[in-house]
């Protein structure tokens, strides 16, 4: 496959306008230049410095986020999903970009722990905290800083979570633990960014991922088996036909033929569970304040001191677990209740 005539596919830009067009009409998305410079570097065509520092950055970026993975799962036995993986599926040369390095936890105190080695070791000044499903809750953390250019290069992301797969907060539940072969395990990623967006065409990275995952086997019907499994069947199929509009589905036709037979009974669960369950939207922190390091601390502990203000208290921030503006009542009587807390330590 011609990635690079895929690209002007799929960035609907005419050859002969040539690669700089190609690279104006990629710079609509952040990460999209990153991939297409690597692609137009591989066909040798001509680039000044610039540009090829641009890459070079990205590429440093994509290393950096590489290594850090490989340290943390040393250290604390979380693992990389999506971004990650999937880039390891590109031919040779090509950057897939990586927005952010995705990394799921097997519990909490290794999520913590990761947390902390990553606020430690990096110049963190964001760091997001989300509560996802009920009883046990899932807990997913977001720390972001900035690159060496801040305002021409995109800022480092990490997430990271306890919940491999988040679901949709309704008829698609929270799903901890993602078992398969590897490739299996991307496409199941695949399908799971498109849960939330169904109605808005993958773009070009997300066909590029499956262009990938059509240079390993698959079985069919157990890949249709664990798709289904976890709940992704209408995702997985509805992603194939969109690629196989603009690439060869190779060993994942046969796949896409298997899922027919799963998307009714999905189809049905979901029904049901629309009728019955109520909806569970993930909380989200506000920041109340940064702390020192709790380093003995193996999970976050969840105050209530009334319905109004449910304080959530991590190992590197406390938060508000409510939707509250600077200066809201609820952000006041907040941190009244974390001096409270504070005195009776």
């Amino acid at each position: 496959m011609n990635t690079t005539a895929l690209l002007y596919r799929l960035l609907d830009t005419d050859p002969a306008d040539g690669p700089a067009e190609l690279l104006h009409r990629a710079r609509s998305c952040r990460h999209l230049p990153h991939l297409v410079l690597s692609a137009l570097v591989r066909d040798g065509v001509r680039m000044g410095e610039p540009a090829r520092a641009e890459l070079r950055r990205a590429r440093d970026r994509a290393a950096r986020y590489a290594r850090l993975a490989a340290d943390l799962t040393r250290a604390t036995g979380v693992r990389a999903i999506r971004g990650l993986p999937l880039a390891g599926h590109y031919p040779a040369g090509l950057l897939r970009p990586l927005d952010a390095l995705e990394l799921v936890a097997p519990d909490e105190a290794a999520l913590w722990q990761a947390v902390i080695r990553v606020v430690t070791d990096h110049p963190v000044e964001h760091i997001d905290v989300s509560l996802l499903g009920e009883r046990p809750h899932h807990t997913a953390v977001t720390v972001e800083w900035p690159a060496e250019d801040p305002l021409v290069d995109p800022w480092y992301r990490v997430r990271l979570s306890t919940a491999a797969l988040p679901g949709d907060g309704s008829t698609v539940p929270v799903r901890p633990y993602l078992v398969a072969d590897e490739p299996v395990e991307c496409l199941i990623a695949l399908a799971e960014s498109r849960l939330l967006r169904p109605a808005l065409a993958p773009g070009p990275v997300t066909l590029l991922d499956v262009a990938g995952l059509t240079g390993r086997p698959f079985e069919p019907a157990e890949t249709a088996a664990v798709l289904a499994a976890y709940r992704l069947a209408p995702e997985a199929a509805a992603l194939l036909d969109r690629a196989a509009d603009h690439l060869p589905l190779g060993p994942l036709g046969p796949v896409r033929a298997a899922l027919t037979r799963e998307l009714a009974p999905e189809r049905r669960r979901r029904a049901e569970a629309a009728a019955t369950a109520p909806r569970r939207p993930a909380r989200h922190g506000t920041l109340l304040r940064r702390t020192v390091i709790r380093h003995t601390w193996n999970e976050a502990r969840l105050l209530t001191p009334d319905p109004e203000t449910p304080l959530l208290l991590t190992p590197v921030a406390d938060y508000l677990l409510a939707p509250a503006a600077v200066g809201s009542p609820s952000r006041g009587a907040a941190l009244r209740a974390l001096r409270h807390w504070d005195a009776l330590r």
